[in-house]
């Protein structure tokens, strides 16, 4: 499986990279989000403040995450809430449809969330006959499509009024109050944790923060590292069940805390760091990679740079290794991050891995010996002509850069040859 996902990685990342009219419509929305998000961040008083106070605090929460995952648990079943733990996503799906059972639920509306891509849970409920409603739509290109979308749209919320149970996603877990947070931009997450008479929220057990005070900190960078904004449009935070005071909400309400190899990385000290992320995406957005062959290319649920980096169990490194091959370790991925992640050290942590495990080819190793014996004698590159450096680059790369590029011709004579023949 690894292999097939790594060569899938290699074919669509050469299609899309000499694809004329795909980088087009990369560069002028990456344009777009650029200068969107160099507005967003002037609204900083100390962007790189906010950047390794972020950091400090989800340092904080990952050394000591058993602690605060159990405080957020107590803090949320004082209120009412169910909490479940899961360990993987078969495990995940299983709970949701328990809890389906139990209620004699017919139908579900969900928001977008990638915690529930990420367990493949709309193909598993579809093959238990689950009545699925969407809230997400495409953006309009033209006014029938965008009247399509808003009959569309309307067509949805008579939905949220009938649907069984509501499933979202969560953006932060917050202990001391125990409460999750989403932040949102068309308010389809709010009508479903509100209409439905059950809400189940699934998040990732690496999204917990401390405080409901660390908000003030994280949305804005959320927002402005993921669409250029200085705050998304709708952002909510909800504690339990519906109380007696509350005129709307869910009558119950269960949180599933996923793991699903989140322990795994916590185990590496090296590449915990990982967990750190928000997914502001703007690692993807500044990434010259990623303007060439795009986010779908790296095959990943959540389209951002650290899932293509370190995954969840070693088993994994080979369907990420050439993603991680594919930095160009340039670092605007770590000067783009919301929270400071060192990209640069877990992509080389990653290649580290890939060798450790056997996944480099006998020939790229024999490639890679040969060449660091001739780079270390002087001696042997100088008594070599670039007319035979050039045959032999010629050959050895026109499967790959001759393809498509023309290669760079080296001087008839070396720099160490020409600064030695202008001293003497």
């Amino acid at each position: 499986m690894g292999e097939q996902v790594a060569d899938k990685f290699l074919k669509d990342s050469a299609v899309k990279s000499f694809d004329q009219r795909h980088r087009e419509i990369i560069n002028t929305n990456i344009e777009k989000y650029r200068l969107a998000f160099e507005r967003s961040r002037s609204k900083f008083f100390d962007l790189e403040n906010s950047k390794k106070k972020a950091h400090l605090i989800k340092w904080k929460t990952i050394e000591n995450l058993e602690r605060y995952l159990l405080d957020f648990e107590s803090n949320f079943t004082k209120r009412g809430g169910q909490v479940i733990w899961a360990n993987d996503a078969e495990e995940a799906r299983n709970e949701i449809f328990k809890i389906m059972e139990r209620h004699q639920a017919k139908s579900i509306v969900k928001s977008k969330s990638m915690a529930i891509e990420e367990i493949e849970l709309h193909h598993f409920l579809k093959k238990q006959n689950i009545e699925i409603f969407e809230c997400d739509f495409d953006t309009p290109s033209d006014a029938s499509a965008e009247q399509m979308t808003i009959e569309g749209g309307e067509l949805l919320r008579q939905k949220y009024t009938k649907a069984d149970i509501g499933i979202s996603g969560a953006n932060f877990i917050i202990a001391d109050t125990g409460s999750i947070a989403i932040t949102e931009n068309d308010g389809n997450a709010r009508l479903t944790t509100s209409f439905s008479k059950v809400h189940i929220a699934l998040v990732g057990i690496e999204k917990i923060i401390p405080s409901i005070v660390d908000l003030d900190l994280f949305w804005p960078l959320v927002a402005s590292h993921g669409t250029g904004q200085n705050l998304t449009v709708y952002n909510t935070i909800l504690g339990g069940s519906r109380q007696e005071q509350d005129t709307d909400g869910p009558e119950e309400m269960y949180v599933i805390l996923l793991d699903n190899g989140r322990t795994n990385i916590l185990e590496k000290n090296d590449q915990r760091q990982a967990l750190y992320c928000i997914c502001g995406e703007a690692c993807l957005n500044l990434c010259p990679t990623y303007q060439n062959i795009a986010g779908q290319t790296y095959d990943t649920t959540y389209q951002i740079l650290i899932n293509s980096l370190v995954p969840p169990s070693l088993n994994d490194v080979s369907e990420l290794k050439n993603p991680a091959y594919a930095s160009p370790l340039c670092g605007k991925c770590f000067e783009a991050c919301a929270v400071n992640i060192d990209y640069l050290r877990l992509a080389l942590l990653n290649r580290r891995d890939s060798v450790q495990q056997g996944l480099i080819p006998q020939t790229e190793k024999r490639v890679w010996k040969v060449f660091t014996y001739a780079i270390q004698r002087r001696g042997l590159i100088d008594f070599f002509s670039g007319r035979t450096k050039n045959f032999f680059l010629r050959r050895f790369l026109r499967k790959t850069w001759s393809k498509h590029l023309e290669l760079p011709k080296l001087a008839e004579k070396s720099f160490s040859k020409q600064w030695k023949e202008r001293k003497d």
